[in-house]
């Protein structure tokens, strides 16, 4: 009896969380845009309160609220087309972000440190790099309803990806070195978003609208878009644990 009643407390968390998950992801993916002309799609900060949830609650609560979530902004925001993809691939970068993140193997503190500091550098290299190529000079920016148009330099970026960098390198060797394996966890749910949306995009959107390279276009958008969210996500993430005394 017993039992059947923690199952059933159980259950209703998990549909409590991940309707709460799903709504932060509607609302992030909306709230903040960045138009993409090239692929007719756009820029958001959703990934963040993707890789949240699946960081804070597991596979399946990422899934949900990842698939669920990142769809609804789709049909929201007027990109229908691009909807049942993202269900798709949403939820499976919710789903191997929050799996690979309780598989956390137990290292040593050095390993943990060495692993940290890896995923550190290529983290802030990636987002200078993605950053002075593609987001540099004018970008149309989309924040709720005001549009605005912003002159972003170079060195912004270089900036932001250094600080990465040496913010992940303190947090490593002062704090905690197990957020290596975090950083890991939602590289590999992010690579798996870049992925699919390439694959969609080369046999789908790019036929559907007579776009040339579409699929190449949208890779660039794509990796900073995951980059940011994990930059966001990670230290959140480890955060509300402490604050809350949530376990691995």
């Amino acid at each position: 009896m017993k039992s059947l009643k923690t199952e059933e407390k159980n259950s209703a968390l998990i549909l409590g969380l991940s309707a709460i998950s799903t709504a932060l992801v509607c609302i992030a993916t909306m709230f903040f845009q960045v138009y993409v002309p090239a692929t007719r799609g756009f820029f958001n900060i959703g990934e963040s309160m993707v890789f949240l949830s699946a960081l804070l609650f597991g596979p399946f609560v990422g899934a949900l609220a990842g698939g669920v979530g990142s769809m609804l902004a789709d049909i929201f925001l007027g990109y229908p087309y691009y909807a049942p993809a993202t269900l798709i691939i949403k939820a499976a970068e919710g789903f191997l972000t929050g799996f690979l993140n309780r598989q956390n193997p137990k290292l040593s503190r050095v390993k943990w440190i060495a692993l940290s500091l890896s995923l550190g550098l290529l983290a802030g290299g990636l987002l200078g790099a993605v950053g002075m190529l593609f987001y540099s000079g004018q970008i149309e920016l989309t924040v709720g309803r005001i549009t605005l148009m912003l002159e972003i330099p170079a060195l912004f970026w270089l900036t932001l990806g250094l600080i990465i960098v040496l913010s992940i390198a303190v947090i490593s060797l002062v704090t905690s070195p197990e957020v290596g394996w975090m950083i890991l966890s939602v590289t590999v749910g992010g690579f798996t978003m870049v992925l699919g949306y390439f694959i969609y995009e080369m046999f789908f959107i790019g036929w559907l609208f007579g776009i040339e390279a579409v699929a190449v276009a949208e890779v660039p958008f794509n990796i900073a878009q995951m980059i940011i969210g994990s930059i966001v996500a990670v230290p959140a993430a480890k955060v509300i644990r402490k604050f809350f005394h949530l376990g691995e």
